[in-house]
């Protein structure tokens, strides 16, 4: 798919960075020898249009034998969106889902009331060294959605649009940008963009969004007059028109946003929801363990463990507890 002939190749400049609204530096976690880096939601900003959780994993390595193993854990009121640069999973999900994934396509999971899934490296991939590169998202659900039944969603790299020239290959992910518009159905605007670009391309950021941030996965870009390195995530003031430039070694970013919700979110550990009341009645739900016959089961095929959910806010290092 060619370059939408609507925009300008030459990116609108600014004289400083004023349409920085947030700066974050995601805080970095060893998983044994798997790095996970998570940017949202951070102390500075809970969410990016409806984008509440943002979690760089890797780039790692694996010996023989070695990979990831995700065990079957609940989510409520949000859609989660795996999408990996390298590797692959293996997702599995207590509506049935039974699915690999692999670079360039996009899992889309809707918790709504709620779900079970469970993520591992395939054994095929175990029985060679393999690498694992990617990001995992969460999206709040509007509050009259937290409720929808759970869904899936897979869609192969072919069937997202993708954008290439002018040195810039974009892939929508999810939601619209740049005149296209993803297959993958949600329940609010947003955006979600795959964008490489080589040295000193140009991008101009969706501007019919609220909301917009950038998050820099390789290289650098410069905003007007200052250069921001691999590892940071940027979120700009609504409604300004701007850009980005790749430094001299090209770049790849992450462009999310979309429309903001009617409120903050109550977030604990995998449980997002718009009230204390919904977050207390999950955790009781997972704690009795009554597969089948209660508010969760375990996905068929992958049902012979569990994570069992923290006994305190603290219990798990990598909580993300948020009390706003």
């Amino acid at each position: 798919m060619s370059w939408n002939p609507a925009l300008a190749p030459v990116c609108p400049d600014r004289d400083s960075v004023d349409s920085i609204e947030t700066l974050i530096i995601p805080r970095s976690q060893d998983l044994g020898g798997f790095e996970v880096r998570r940017a949202l939601p951070a102390p500075s900003r809970q969410m990016v249009g409806p984008f509440i959780f943002f979690d760089q994993a890797g780039p790692a390595e694996f010996l023989t034998q070695q990979g990831i193993d995700v065990r079957p854990h609940p989510h409520i009121g949000l859609s989660t969106i795996t999408y990996l640069f390298a590797g692959e999973f293996h997702h599995r999900d207590s509506l049935g889902t039974d699915q690999f994934i692999y670079p360039g396509e996009v899992n889309w999971m809707t918790a709504g009331r709620g779900v079970t899934h469970s993520e591992r490296t395939g054994a095929i991939t175990r029985q060679r060294p393999h690498r694992l590169f990617g990001v995992q998202t969460w999206v709040a659900l509007p509050e009259a959605m937290e409720d929808v039944p759970a869904d899936f969603e897979h869609h192969g790299k072919d069937a997202l649009p993708f954008l290439d020239a002018e040195g810039k290959r974009l892939r929508l992910i999810v939601g619209s940008a740049y005149g296209q518009r993803a297959p993958v159905k949600t329940y609010s605007e947003m955006f979600y963009v795959d964008a490489e670009l080589q040295p000193g391309a140009t991008l101009p950021l969706p501007d019919e969004h609220e909301e917009r941030g950038i998050y820099v996965l390789q290289g650098s870009v410069w905003v007007a007059h200052q250069e921001f390195q691999s590892g940071q995530m940027m979120v700009f003031r609504p409604g300004d028109r701007l850009g980005i430039r790749a430094g001299a070694k090209g770049a790849r970013v992450m462009l999310l946003g979309g429309e903001t919700l009617s409120g903050p979110r109550y977030i604990w550990w995998n449980f997002v929801a718009s009230s204390r009341q919904r977050i207390e009645a999950a955790k009781e739900a997972w704690r009795q363990a009554d597969w089948g016959a209660g508010w969760f089961t375990l996905p068929p095929g992958d049902d012979q463990e569990f994570a069992r959910a923290p006994e305190s806010n603290d219990a798990r290092k990598d909580s993300t507890e948020t009390n706003e």
